[in-house]
C-alpha cells in the first residue's frame, strides 16, 4: 500500500480539517492569480481608455474605471491575505494535531511490546522512527501539503484564462509542463527508495549515538574513545553517502525544470508579441499573459523542493506506518485477578526456549502465601527467564504459572503486575523527584506512603540528607544517586505499591556490603504479610528462605532450606563454599 493511502487512513478523524485547509489554499491561489488578471485590465483601461473592457461593461470613464479597479485591487489583496492565514493556521494546526497523535500513538504501541521483542526492533531505531520520522511528516504537512494543492490550482487557473484569451498560445505555454511532470515523476520514482535507505542509515546512527551515550562509562574506562569514534565516523559516512545519493537526484530536478520553463514563457513572449503587431491580440491580454506564464510555470521551479520534501515525508510514514503495525502479542481472553490478592505461586512442567536454544526444560515449584522461596544457580541457568514468564514478558513454550490458583496466561496483564513488586538488577529510576520516583505511576504521590516506603527499603536516611529531601531531583536514569542508592529507590517503589508478591532479581548483585545488609534486613520486614520470590546470586541474601531451588541446564535439581542443602553436599554447598572462599572444604 502507498505510503500516503496509508498516511490518509490513519488520518480518517482530521479528514474535515484537511478539507477545509484545502479550500483555504484554493481560495487563497484564485485570489493570488487575479491581481495578474486586473494588470491586464489596467494596462486595457490606459491603452484604450473610453473602448477598454471594462467600458464595455458601463464605465465609460476612465477615472471611474481606475477608481474601480483599485477597489477591486484592495478587496482582492485583503481576500487573498486572509486566505493565506486561514490556511497556514489550519494546516499548520492539522500538522501539530497529527503529529501529537501519530508520536503518542506509536509510544503507546511500543509499550505494548514484551521487553525482549522491543530490543530486537533496536532502541535507536525506534528513536528514530518517534522523534525524527513524525517530525518530517508534520514538515510536509506544515508547507509541502499546501504548496502542491497551490501549484496545481493555479496551473488550471491560469490554463483557464489563456485558452479563453488564445488558444494557440496557451498551447505554446502549457508546452513544457508534460514534460516537467514526466520529469518530477521520474526522479520522484528515483528518490523514494533512495531516501527510505537514508531513513534507515539515521535510525543505525541514532542507535550508535544512544547506545554509546549510555555507556560512555564504559567507553572512558577502556580509553575507548577512539575506536567509538571510529565506528560513529562509519555510521554517519554510511548515513552521509546515502544522503548524497540522494542529493545528486534531487539536485538535478529544479535545473531540468528552469529549462522547460523557459521555452514556455520564450514561447509566450514572441508569439504574443506578434499577435499583437498582427493586432489579433490586445496590449491588455498580452500583458496579462506575460504574467500568468510567469505564475503558470515559475511556481514548478518549486516542484523540485516539493518531490523533495514528499518523499522524504513519505519514507518517514512508511517507517512510523510500519512500527505502528508490527504485531504485539494478543491476549484472547481477560480474566480478572481476584481482590484481594494472596501472592500464591505455582510453576508447572514450566519450558522456554530463544529460538532453537532450550532454557528451561520442566521446571516446578511452588510458592506459598507468606513464604520466601529463592532460585539460585550459575548464569544462564534459567533463574530470570523464570521471572521474565512470570511477568508475561514472555509466553512458555509448554506449561504454566497460576497466580493465587489462576493460570496466568488468561490473567489481564495489567491487573497480574499491579499484584507484583518488581525489583530489577538494574533499576530504572525516571528524570524526577526521589517522591516522584518511589510513587512511580501516580500523578499525585501520597507523601506518608512514600516516607513509610523509604523508611522499610532503609532509604529514609539518605533521602532525609539530600537538599530537597524527597523533593530532591535523582538526574538522567538516576544519575544524581549511587547505585546502592538507586537500589533502595526501587525496592520502596515496589514496597509503595503493597503488592501481595514481591519479586527481585539479582537485587543485590551490584551493591556494597553495607547496601545489601540494608536490603536483607528490608526484606526480612518486607517478608511479614507477603510473599518473596528472590533471583539471586549471591546466596548470602537467601540463607533464610523458607525454600531455595538451585537451577542448573534449565532444570531444578536441588531444593531445600539453606541447611539441608548444605548437608547434602550437592550442586548449592559447592556454590557456597566458592562464595565463602572455603573452597579446600
Amino acid at each position: 500500500m502507498h505510503p500516503l493511502t496509508r498516511l490518509f487512513g490513519y488520518a480518517r478523524p482530521y479528514r474535515a480539517k484537511a478539507v477545509l485547509a484545502s479550500i483555504y489554499s484554493v481560495l487563497n491561489k484564485v485570489f493570488d492569480v487575479l491581481p495578474e488578471l486586473l494588470i491586464g485590465v489596467a494596462v486595457d483601461v490606459v491603452v484604450n481608455q473610453k473602448d477598454s473592457f471594462l467600458a464595455r461593461l458601463g464605465l465609460p470613464d476612465p477615472v471611474d474605471q481606475l477608481l474601480a479597479l483599485t477597489a477591486l485591487t484592495v478587496v482582492v489583496w485583503a481576500l487573498e491575505s486572509l486566505f493565506e492565514y486561514l490556511y497556514a493556521l489550519k494546516w499548520r494546526g492539522l500538522a501539530q494535531d497529527l503529529q501529537h497523535e501519530l508520536r503518542l500513538d506509536a509510544y503507546a504501541h511500543v509499550q505494548r511490546f514484551d521487553p525482549d521483542a522491543l530490543a530486537r526492533l533496536r532502541s535507536g531505531r525506534v528513536m528514530a522512527v518517534l522523534n525524527e520520522d513524525v517530525n518530517q511528516i508534520e514538515r510536509f504537512l506544515n508547507t509541502g501539503a499546501n504548496d502542491l494543492i497551490q501549484v496545481a490550482v493555479s496551473s488550471l487557473l491560469v490554463g483557464a484564462v489563456f485558452f479563453v484569451l488564445t488558444a494557440e498560445l496557451a498551447v505554446l505555454a502549457f508546452l513544457p509542463v508534460p514534460l516537467i511532470l514526466i520529469g518530477a515523476f521520474w526522479f520522484q520514482k528515483r528518490l523514494a527508495p533512495r531516501y527510505l535507505a537514508a531513513r534507515e542509515s539515521a535510525a543505525l546512527l541514532s542507535g550508535r549515538l544512544s547506545n554509546n551515550l549510555s555507556g560512555l562509562a564504559t567507553i572512558q574506562a577502556y580509553t575507548a574513545e577512539a575506536f567509538e569514534a571510529e565506528h560513529l565516523r562509519r555510521a554517519s559516512d554510511d548515513f552521509r553517502a546515502r544522503n548524497a545519493e540522494a542529493i545528486r537526484f534531487s539536485a538535478a530536478i529544479t535545473p531540468v525544470i528552469r529549462i522547460a520553463i523557459l521555452l514556455g514563457f520564450v514561447a509566450t513572449l514572441l508569439y504574443g508579441g506578434l499577435l499583437v503587431l498582427r493586432g489579433e491580440l490586445g496590449v491588455g491580454s498580452y500583458s496579462a499573459l506575460v504574467y500568468l506564464t510567469q505564475r503558470l510555470l515559475w511556481p514548478l521551479t518549486r516542484l523540485a523542493e516539493m518531490t523533495d520534501l514528499y518523499n522524504r515525508a513519505m519514507a518517514s510514514v512508511q517507517r512510523v506506518m510500519d512500527l505502528l503495525a508490527t504485531p504485539v502479542a494478543q491476549q484472547t481472553e481477560r480474566t480478572a485477578l481476584p481482590a484481594p490478592a494472596r501472592g500464591a505461586l505455582e510453576v508447572e512442567d514450566l519450558r522456554f526456549a530463544y529460538g532453537d536454544t532450550p532454557v528451561l526444560r520442566g521446571v516446578n515449584f511452588a510458592l506459598q502465601p507468606g513464604q520466601t522461596v529463592a532460585l539460585v544457580g550459575a548464569t544462564g541457568s534459567g533463574k530470570s527467564t523464570v521471572l521474565k514468564l512470570l511477568l508475561r514478558f514472555l509466553e512458555p513454550a509448554s506449561g504454566c504459572i497460576r497466580f493465587d490458583g489462576l493460570d496466568i496466561a488468561r490473567l489481564d496483564k495489567t491487573g497480574l503486575r499491579r499484584a507484583i513488586g518488581f525489583v530489577a538488577q538494574e533499576p530504572f529510576l525516571t528524570d524526577g523527584t526521589v517522591a516522584e520516583n518511589i510513587a512511580y505511576g501516580e500523578r499525585e504521590p501520597d507523601l506518608e506512603r512514600v516516607e513509610a516506603a523509604a523508611r522499610a527499603a532503609e532509604a529514609h536516611g539518605f533521602i532525609a540528607a539530600l537538599p530537597q529531601s524527597y523533593g530532591s531531583e535523582v538526574g538522567e536514569r538516576g544519575a544524581n544517586l549511587s547505585g546502592g542508592q538507586r537500589q533502595r529507590i526501587a525496592l520502596a517503589r515496589a514496597l509503595y505499591r503493597d503488592p501481595a508478591l514481591l519479586v527481585l532479581d539479582e537485587a543485590t548483585s551490584a551493591v556494597d556490603n553495607e547496601t545489601e545488609a540494608a536490603i536483607q534486613r528490608s526484606l526480612a520486614r518486607a517478608a511479614k504479610g507477603r510473599s518473596l520470590l528472590v533471583v539471586a546470586h549471591r546466596l548470602s541474601t537467601v540463607r533464610n528462605a523458607d525454600a531455595i531451588h538451585v537451577l542448573q541446564d534449565g532444570r531444578i535439581v536441588e531444593s531445600g532450606t539453606h541447611g539441608q542443602l548444605l548437608d547434602r553436599d550437592g550442586v548449592y554447598a559447592g556454590l557456597w563454599r566458592l562464595q565463602t572462599g572455603d573452597v579446600e572444604a
